[in-house]
């Protein structure tokens, strides 16, 4: 069945992967020295973290109802039933915005197909779901079958990443300035996960050597049959880390897969330079 998966830029995923499967992406907004710019089309994440660590703040905005608009309408009016996977709705108003511009499609054509599903999640968390959602749909799925493959990966992604600095999170409000100031001065490296779709601290780690091991130990605790699955890291400018930290996942854990990929301009905006994050599934039957 002929049917169109969307997401936002939110998701982190490839520009390959986006290709290999037909994937439109929509872009969230950054606002960075008086200027907006729109994620991975005018600005690349790497100009965000430059401004970040020469003390600019930069600042993010959702895609908008008329954005969403104009793609809902394209495809309603091709008859293609339409998917759209949006980032985590405790993170960003993206996923408001796209059911105001469904609401108005709904109130100017008879039936149209529309499915937004909040997939609770954030950079390749979310762009996981997106990757084995895009996959159902090239497998033949109808629409059913397809939207149970999404529900199933959100139900069952795990996030745990940290991050170089909290004084970034800070500033986006995740943590206070006391978390901020004790954390930077003890060199205390904190892990956070996303949990209902919101940041909440996990645990903290003392030395950034130690805390790769201990995202090592978590996936051994939280995922099930990594042997089987494709997971993903992403990074914050910090490839060696990624890589490290993938090298590690490969030799006590051997996943099948393991996609790389930079973090984009809207969650770097938040997370920062130096930011390593990690995708999984649960204690599942896959």
């Amino acid at each position: 069945m002929n049917m169109k998966l969307i997401v936002d830029s939110g998701s982190d995923l490839p520009q390959d992967i986006l290709n290999q499967y037909d994937i439109d992406m929509v872009s969230l907004i950054v606002h960075l020295d008086d200027k907006d710019y729109y994620d991975r089309e005018n600005i690349e994440s790497i100009a965000v973290y430059e401004a970040m660590r020469s003390g600019s703040v930069p600042k993010t905005a959702q895609a908008t109802p008329e954005t969403f608009y104009e793609y809902f309408k394209k495809y309603v009016e091709a008859d293609t039933p339409i998917i759209y996977l949006a980032f985590s709705s405790e993170l960003s108003g993206t996923y408001q915005s796209a059911t105001i511009a469904k609401q108005q499609i709904e109130e100017e054509f008879d039936n149209p197909e529309i499915y937004i599903i909040d997939t609770l999640a954030a950079s390749m968390g979310h762009g996981l779901i997106a990757y084995h959602t895009a996959k159902a749909i090239k497998n033949g799925g109808d629409i059913q079958d397809v939207l149970d493959t999404a529900n199933f990966y959100v139900n069952h992604m795990v996030h745990v990443f940290t991050v170089d600095n909290l004084e970034y999170l800070q500033r986006g409000g995740r943590v206070s300035k006391a978390q901020a100031f004790v954390g930077g001065l003890l060199k205390i490296k904190p892990l956070l996960h996303v949990d209902e779709g919101k940041l909440v601290p996990l645990e903290k780690v003392r030395g950034a050597k130690k805390v790769l091991g201990r995202m090592v130990e978590l996936t051994k605790e939280r995922g099930s049959k990594i042997e089987d699955q494709t997971i993903a890291i992403t990074h914050g400018d910090d490839e060696s880390n990624a890589v490290k930290l993938a090298e590690m996942l490969r030799e006590e854990l051997n996943p099948k897969d393991i996609i790389i990929h930079p973090i984009g301009s809207a969650i770097g905006a938040h997370a920062g330079p130096g930011t390593i994050a990690l995708f999984f599934l649960d204690n599942v039957e896959i």
